[in-house]
């Protein structure tokens, strides 16, 4: 089982998800630097961290989804391989086309910085299979833009596929129809702006994320 995190300039939430990637996995993933053009082979799991790329000004995200390395996780999602991007990674797969939509600045221009609700949607996922369809968690978010946004006909078809795998119990940043995290069309790729990395242990007063990457590793063991 091999797992990597892509490390892009000002990334500073690279590590936390590769300390939760070795909880989970048992080995230490591949820290990947943002100009290297492939990934290890037969990669199984990828992470895109949050963490402010590039300064976080701008259009978030945008920078960092014509980094090197993006061609190589694209590549690596048509195979199958789980793509999990957390807040500023969620910005990242919108603005690399791995995901649709976008990130908005939060609606009332503050920095959100707390734990929030949340309610799980979609429990068939790789992702989410350790869940209940419906039952409420908690975890925390800290961002500036994470306004979900798609147009109508994308945000319906989204979520009659199912592919809106988490969803705020509460308006958190403005993001439409309470939108927190979305799957791809086949289920491998989630985006996410709260993060699951930070409460994989008691210590961090909360586990409700260490569940999310117990499910991707049983759904990995699985496919072996």
């Amino acid at each position: 089982m091999k797992s990597a995190v892509i490390v892009f300039p000002g990334s500073n939430c690279d590590r936390d998800l590769a300390v939760a990637f070795e909880a989970a996995t048992g080995a230490k993933p591949a820290m990947i630097w943002h100009r290297d053009t492939e990934l290890p082979d037969d990669i199984d799991l990828i992470g895109v961290p949050g963490g402010f790329s590039y300064g976080d000004y701008l259009r978030s995200g945008a920078m960092a989804a014509r980094s090197p390395v993006m061609q190589a996780v694209a590549r690596a999602a048509d195979r199958g391989a789980y793509v999990l991007g957390i807040c500023n990674g969620f910005q990242v797969l919108t603005e690399s086309g791995l995901l649709p939509g976008a990130l908005l600045r939060n609606a009332g221009g503050h920095f959100v910085c707390r734990d929030v609700a949340l309610t799980v949607e979609n429990a068939q996922s790789a992702f989410t299979s350790r869940y209940e369809a419906g039952e409420a968690i908690s975890f925390p978010v800290a961002h500036h833009d994470g306004n979900y946004f798609a147009d109508a006909a994308t945000l319906d078809r989204l979520e009659g596929e199912g592919r809106v795998a988490l969803r705020y119990a509460e308006s958190v940043n403005g993001s439409a129809r309470n939108i927190a995290g979305i799957l791809n069309e086949t289920g491998n790729v989630l985006g996410m702006m709260p993060h699951p990395e930070r409460v994989i242990e008691a210590a961090h007063g909360a586990t409700d994320g260490r569940r999310l990457f117990e499910g991707l590793v049983e759904g990995l063991l699985a496919r072996a």
